[in-house]
């Protein structure tokens, strides 16, 4: 993989290969930014540059052969580098040996698996990738002990030996006591490369010795590049879709799915309001069930996207298209519905919404929480 193939983030290309190239490369890297601005995909093109894969330019890399070129490219392209090392959070399958130390390489297959598909993913994709149903994924004791012997090997190509973590703050800590000297005094030519979504976990000791590279979201006109490009949108869609993923390719990506979650709370956000404005207490009583039966984690979601949608309904009503972030779908229903939401009530809702997703945060009855909610939404909607 090559940075041709990381959709935006020019800036920390710039960075990554200056170091690389001007010999000022720290041994331990910490990537760090906000989800799906591509932090692994960043950390895969950085770990290819590395190990020689430099795209379509005809100059090899310093110190490969044109054929080291061609076997590196070959090695990467199925991510079976020899010098390349992934380190990344595992369950504890059900009827696993208390015996069994539990390391990356129990998944070795589900994980490439995962990245042949491309470098942008979530945790909850990779644990369905593992067939978890309630297990932590975590990286064990026993992964610190794999990745030194690894790590203590000769480079079979003779230059860096490379290794990326993903999530490096879910080492429970036995493991991060101690990756800690191996990150401190790591073999010669070995590079950590961490990707995290929350540095603020990892041991204090353990940042100290990274340094550390944040990562911006994905710029908006990047990212309609690469819906047109990449999936073949058309560009009024693509110019749509980028504004409401907020620099998020993954979010994104789920706006094309044609059953993603959103459309589920769209509908559930119209049902609500067309019921809450009929007054139509049986229906929504029956409207509030359904929401209960959802599951926390799942109903928290739903809050926020309703307070994005009483939100953009609010600013829908300026009439500047270059202020509203909605899909198709979701302006359709608002040209209509935006006339409801005005001064005296934008800030009640947003707050009643949240203030629900603070109770269900809090395992509040979920079924009096909803249908406690319900009701004040038909007098705030009704509020002029």
């Amino acid at each position: 993989m090559t940075f041709d193939q990381v959709i935006g983030q020019e800036e920390a290309r710039q960075r990554l290969t200056a170091l690389a190239d001007e010999g000022r490369l720290p041994h331990a890297l910490l990537l760090c930014g906000p989800a799906g601005c591509g932090k692994m995909a960043v950390a895969l093109a950085f770990a290819s540059y590395l190990l020689g894969e430099r795209g379509n330019s005809d100059t090899p890399a310093a110190g490969f052969t044109p054929q080291q070129v061609v076997n590196t490219k070959a090695m990467l392209a199925k991510w079976q580098h020899p010098d390349l090392h992934f380190s990344y959070p595992v369950i504890k399958p059900s009827g696993t040996s208390s015996d069994h130390k539990m390391t990356s390489d129990d998944f070795a297959k589900e994980w490439n698996a995962l990245l042949m598909q491309g470098p942008y993913f979530t945790m909850d994709q990779w644990l369905e990738r593992m067939k978890a149903t309630t297990q932590q994924a975590i990286i064990f004791a026993g992964e610190s002990d794999n990745l030194i012997h690894k790590l203590s090997l000769k480079s079979s190509q003779g230059g860096y030996k490379v290794c990326v973590m993903w999530l490096p703050e879910r080492m429970n800590g036995e493991c991060a006591n101690k990756m800690l000297k191996i990150i401190e005094e790591p073999p010669r030519q070995t590079v950590f490369i961490m990707v995290s979504e929350e540095p603020e976990k990892l041991l204090e000791t353990i940042r100290s010795r990274t340094q550390r590279i944040d990562l911006k979201k994905i710029g908006t006109p990047q990212l309609e590049q690469a819906l047109v490009e990449k999936r073949g949108i058309d560009a009024d869609v693509a110019h749509r879709i980028a504004r409401v993923a907020n620099g998020d390719w993954l979010k994104a990506l789920e706006e094309l799915d044609a059953d993603n979650e959103n459309k589920v709370f769209l509908d559930m956000f119209i049902q609500l309001m067309r019921l809450a404005y009929q007054r139509n207490i049986k229906e929504l009583k029956k409207w509030s069930e359904t929401v209960a039966a959802y599951g926390r984690e799942r109903q928290k979601r739903m809050l926020t996207y309703f307070q994005r949608l009483i939100r953009e309904n609010f600013i829908y009503n300026f009439h500047n298209p270059e202020l509203i972030y909605m899909t198709q779908e979701e302006e359709n229903f608002s040209r209509n519905f935006a006339r409801f939401i005005n001064e005296a009530n934008v800030i009640g809702l947003n707050e009643l919404f949240a203030r629900c997703q603070r109770d269900i945060g809090q395992n509040a009855n979920a079924k009096i929480v909803f249908f406690d909610m319900v009701l004040k939404v038909i007098v705030l909607l009704l509020s002029k």
